[in-house]
């Protein structure tokens, strides 16, 4: 069973902010608290999605995200915006209860949204992205999450169609060409992590 509280201790050392909840909607409405009046970002995200965090950060902030593209804007223009907005939120693959975290990234997007150039970026993520070790949250991230994240985008992956583990695909619709393990909170960036104990996102 995994500890909110042991892994919140451990990002905490790795010099994040820290925040845990016990719902999707307590988290959604500390967030929602929090950013107001800013130009946001959002990375890829189905837990962000289920939180309906665009929907209430937008009524009072400039929020953009990949997933609800402006008029006359497609994905890759909006992510790139996403790329220089004053706060970035984005979700986990898999966070180590020892306290480092795993995203594994198609286009790359959102993990070079979570890196740099953002004055905060929040990692937002359930419990289910938690596993003891670093060694098992990389599992996670590549044969989980992947592709439980290719079948939702119906992309002609073999991890899509099995739904059970990373083949190392040449698809042209690979969703895991790069994996970052982000071993400590980054030099000269503000980053919280809001942990919540319900199942969000993959």
């Amino acid at each position: 069973m995994v500890n909110l509280e042991r892994t919140a201790v451990a990002l905490r050392k790795r010099g994040y902010e820290v925040v845990c909840f016990e719902t999707g909607e307590e988290g959604a409405g500390y967030l929602d608290s929090k950013i107001d009046g800013f130009t946001v970002g959002f990375g890829d995200s189905e837990t962000m999605l289920t939180m309906g965090l665009y929907e209430r950060l937008s009524r009072h902030n400039e929020v953009y995200d990949p997933k609800h593209p402006q008029e006359g804007k497609g994905f890759y223009d909006t992510a790139r915006i996403c790329l220089t907005t004053d706060i970035f939120l984005t979700s986990v693959n898999g966070i180590a209860e020892t306290g480092e975290m795993v995203n594994i990234d198609g286009t790359g997007n959102r993990v070079a949204g979570s890196l740099y150039g953002h004055r905060k970026v929040y990692f937002v993520a359930g419990r289910n992205k938690i596993a003891p070790t670093l060694e098992e949250a990389a599992n996670r991230a590549r044969n989980v999450a992947a592709p439980k994240n290719a079948a939702r985008h119906q992309y002609k992956t073999p991890c899509a169609f099995h739904e059970d583990r990373c083949y190392d695909c040449s698809s042209p619709n690979r969703i895991c060409n790069a994996q970052v393990i982000y071993w400590r909170k980054m030099n000269h960036m503000e980053m919280e992590v809001v942990l919540i104990n319900e199942d969000l996102g993959f």
